[in-house]
């Protein structure tokens, strides 16, 4: 039995999920959680083999949960679910330590796949995600500015796109005032970018943020 805990802020898909998996033998999900501190805190308790995160929430976003889950739990296969397509974010995600990658239009089928592939301690890589990681090992091979961030700083960048100051990141990613305008400043140079307005436009013509 695969013991699955769901992180998604709308209840309506959270249910929709569970009922999919009662209808699976080898499928139980143990807990549902609304935001990623609560993702969290159920990783704590243990009572999983799976996680399935989804990636836009509130308090801390999937980014943000998955590093602190990862860092506390490196050995737990972490499956994302999310509404941005494969192309924005997944080949990223699974450099942090994601075991797989689905936009949330895929089949329900396949999300019961991934559950199991990952479930084996095998990566979920669907061929068009195969393909960007394939691409990223050619030293020659063209990168969008994001793609030249460290995780930190990814992180960092999108909360500043989304809008959030400096110390409201710094409380939310428990960093001093003054590391974070080091990534700030980090993150402009990489991105050839002036104002946190430019990497707003930027995350949404990528398709980054909604």
């Amino acid at each position: 039995m695969i013991r699955i805990v769901i992180a998604d802020d709308h209840a309506i898909v959270r249910t929709g999920l569970r009922e999919f998996f009662a209808g699976q033998v080898d499928l139980r999900v143990t807990g549902e959680a609304a935001n990623g501190r609560e993702a969290l805190d159920l990783v704590r308790e243990g009572d999983l083999d799976v996680l399935l995160l989804d990636l836009s929430m509130p308090d801390q976003s999937g980014v943000d949960a998955l590093a602190a889950i990862h860092a506390r739990r490196p050995e737990l296969p972490i499956l994302i679910l999310s509404g941005f397509p494969e192309t924005h974010y997944a080949t990223m995600l699974i450099k942090q330590g994601a075991s797989g990658y689905l936009n949330k239009e895929c089949d329900p089928e396949e999300i019961v796949n991934a559950i199991r592939t990952v479930a084996r301690g095998r990566k979920y890589i669907s061929a068009a995600v195969a393909e960007q990681l394939a691409s990223g090992l050619d030293p020659t091979a063209a990168k969008a500015p994001h793609e030249l961030l460290s995780e930190r700083e990814f992180q960092v960048f999108l909360r500043l796109a989304k809008g959030e100051t400096i110390s409201h990141i710094a409380d939310g990613m428990a960093l001093s005032v003054k590391t974070v305008s080091t990534y700030r400043s980090r993150v402009m140079e990489k991105m050839a970018l002036e104002s946190n307005s430019d990497l707003t436009y930027y995350a949404l013509k990528a398709g980054l943020i909604q």
